[in-house]
């Protein structure tokens, strides 16, 4: 946020930065890109200023840039790491569900150079265009002959992007398709401002945002939170009032700073320690998404031929 925050504001404010911080009455002291936009949105409610609206264009645009470009240098063996060990599930499992408020496409290379699916919401065919009904649907691998029906393909998951993705573009007609370098307008994506609650119950969110509010309702769930700073009014609260209300829900926080943030001024992550001392299922992780993503087990199931193999060995070790 810092980094996106010194490429619309400038390290040292610019000209325009000032002149529009100066109308919305912010000080440019509180690096906070968020709470800066909120204000430039607030003042267009009621205003009409040409120079701060080129200035929320210019920052939208800022902000799509730097999402998308940095992947053409990224490293995304974490990612690739956490999907390969999580996506390894039985059968008889749920598959995973990611939910993320990045805008970027780390998700989708990280399945694609694995060699996984994720499912997205979006069509299987080109132009890819979203209609939620795809997130219903799943990958089998057939037999080529016999009566067998087949089998649940390894390696899928299902991808929900609650604030929209860089690559997700929405046409006159309402349509919303696959675009690259899609333009400030086009693009589907909830800029960093406070607005985030009403726009985050539109379409194509809208449907992102239905299934993570029954997800943390769901029985036998276990939620990671990685890296989320519980700074998100929309998504923090049907999450803590989850804890409080499903007994079924497994909450575990992965934080570099989880051990500093109980004494912090966010009132979310407040109340989380002390559901965590009342008893709640909630634990915490100090660590970030590198170090977390090797910690988990590389877990898979056996084939016929792993558990034969590992029951000789058994008897073996018992004779």
């Amino acid at each position: 946020m810092l980094d996106l925050w010194e490429r619309a504001v400038g390290e040292e404010p610019t000209d325009d930065a000032k002149r529009t911080a100066e109308k919305v009455n912010h000080d440019l002291a509180n690096k906070d890109i968020e709470a800066f936009l909120s204000r430039v949105e607030a003042f267009l409610l009621v205003n009409q200023d040409e120079h701060v609206s080129n200035f929320l264009n210019f920052s939208k645009e800022v902000i799509l840039n730097e999402c998308s470009t940095f992947l053409d240098t990224g490293d995304l063996h974490d990612h690739k790491t956490f999907l390969h060990r999580l996506s390894r599930r039985r059968v008889r499992d749920q598959r995973l569900k990611v939910f993320t408020t990045n805008y970027d496409l780390c998700y989708e290379r990280a399945a694609a150079a694995l060699g996984g699916v994720a499912l997205d919401g979006f069509s299987f065919t080109a132009p890819r265009h979203y209609d939620p009904r795809f997130f219903g649907y799943d990958i089998i691998r057939r037999p080529r002959s016999g009566d067998d029906l087949g089998q649940y393909l390894e390696g899928v998951f299902l991808l929900y992007k609650l604030h929209g993705s860089v690559n997700w573009a929405k046409g006159e007609d309402g349509t919303i398709c696959e675009k690259d370098k899609p333009t400030p307008d086009e693009a589907c994506l909830i800029y960093p401002a406070r607005g985030k609650y009403q726009q985050s119950f539109a379409q194509p969110h809208l449907e992102s945002m239905a299934q993570y509010l029954a997800a943390v309702r769901e029985p036998n769930t276990c939620l990671l939170t990685v890296g989320f700073g519980f700074n998100d009014d929309h998504l923090a609260e049907p999450l803590l009032g989850a804890v409080e209300s499903n007994p079924h829900l497994r909450l575990i926080v992965v934080d570099p700073g989880a051990r500093t943030n109980e004494t912090g001024d966010n009132a979310h992550w407040k109340r989380l320690f002390r559901l965590s001392h009342r008893g709640e299922d909630v634990w915490f992780i100090t660590a970030s998404f590198c170090e977390f993503a090797e910690m988990i087990p590389d877990l898979k199931s056996l084939t016929p031929a792993d558990a034969l193999m590992k029951a000789i060995k058994g008897v073996t070790r018992e004779l």
